[in-house]
C-alpha cells in the first residue's frame, strides 16, 4: 500500500496536529526559523532560475513554471526536514472541530510559528543581499528583486486576499497528499506537482512574502538595481516594512487562512468525519 485512503489520511493529519500543539516552545521557535528559512532559500533560488524568463512578457510564463520547479524544495525541505510553517498549520483546525486539540493550542502554535518564519524570511533575505548575490546579470536579479517585491505592495486588499485563499489551498493540498503519501518518493512528488502548480500560477504565499518582499526592500536601497527595474517612484513607494505588512501580509495571510483552513480541513472533516 503506498497512499492512505481519504479518511486514513484526515486520521493522521488530525494526529499530527496535536503533536504540533503540545510541541515545547523552544523546538517551535527554532523549528518555525527554519521553516521561514527553508522557503526563503526556495525563494532565492526560484529568483535566480528564472529572473532573465521573468524579464520579459514574451517568456514570463515559461519563467514562472522554472521557478516553480524550483521552490518546490522549500515544502519538501520543511515536510521532510522537520519543521513549522504556518500557511501548513492552518490545517490544524480538522483536530479542533474534532476536539483534540483546543483552539487556545492552535492559535498559540499559529502566533509563534508565524513570528518564527518572518524572522527566518527576514535573515535569509538579508544574508542573500549582503553577500552580493543580487548582483547577478549586472544586477538585473537585483533589478527583478525588486519589481517583484514592488508588485506585491501594489495589490489590492481583495486581490491579495483572494490570491492567498488560492495559494494555500493547494500548499495544503501538497500537506494532505504527503501526509497520505507512505514513502519518501511520494511525499516528494506529491509535495511537488500542487507547489509547482501554485507558484506557476502565480498565487500569493505570506511566508514565501517574508522573504520576497524584504529581500526588495533591501535591494531597494541600491540604487543600480532600481533604475534597472524601470520602476518609478509611485510603483516603490509602497515598498517598505509597513507596505509590507498592511498592503500585503495581512490580506494574504487572511486569505491563506481561509484557502488551508476552511478549503482543505474543514472541507476534508466534513466530507470524511463519519469514516475516519
Amino acid at each position: 500500500m503506498n497512499h492512505m485512503k481519504p479518511a486514513e489520511t484526515l486520521k493522521a493529519l488530525i494526529e499530527t496536529s496535536k503533536v504540533k500543539a503540545s510541541m515545547p516552545i523552544k523546538r517551535m521557535v527554532i523549528f518555525g526559523i527554519f521553516a521561514g528559512a527553508y522557503i526563503a532559500f526556495a525563494g532565492a533560488g526560484a529568483n535566480m532560475a528564472a529572473y532573465g524568463l521573468l524579464s520579459s512578457t514574451e517568456t514570463f510564463g515559461l519563467g514562472k513554471i522554472l521557478s516553480g520547479t524550483i521552490f518546490t524544495v522549500g515544502l519538501i525541505m520543511v515536510v521532510l526536514g522537520g519543521a513549522e510553517l504556518f500557511t501548513g498549520n492552518t490545517t490544524m483546525i480538522a483536530a479542533v472541530i474534532d476536539k483534540r486539540i483546543t483552539v487556545s493550542s492552535m492559535l498559540k502554535n499559529w502566533v509563534i510559528v508565524y513570528i518564527c518564519n518572518f524572522i527566518g524570511g527576514v535573515l535569509i533575505a538579508f544574508m542573500v543581499y549582503y553577500s552580493g548575490v543580487l548582483n547577478s546579470g549586472e544586477g538585473m536579479l537585483g533589478a527583478m528583486t525588486v519589481k517583484i517585491a514592488a508588485g506585491k505592495v501594489n495589490m489590492s486588499f481583495g486581490s491579495a486576499f483572494v490570491s492567498g485563499i488560492l495559494c494555500n489551498w493547494l500548499v495544503c493540498m501538497a500537506v494532505w497528499l504527503s501526509t497520505g503519501a507512505q514513502t519518501t518518493v511520494g511525499k516528494i512528488l506529491s509535495i511537488f506537482f500542487p507547489i509547482w502548480l501554485f507558484v506557476t500560477a502565480g498565487f500569493e504565499h505570506s511566508v514565501a512574502n517574508m522573504y520576497f518582499i524584504p529581500a526588495g526592500i533591501f535591494a531597494k536601497s541600491n540604487q543600480m538595481f532600481t533604475a534597472l527595474s524601470e520602476m518609478g517612484f509611485d510603483a516603490l513607494a509602497n515598498l517598505n516594512w509597513s507596505g509590507m505588512f498592511e498592503l500585503n501580509l495581512l490580506p494574504v495571510t487572511l486569505g491563506n487562512i481561509v484557502g488551508g483552513a476552511v478549503c482543505v480541513a474543514i472541507g476534508y472533516y466534513t466530507a470524511l468525519a463519519d469514516n475516519k
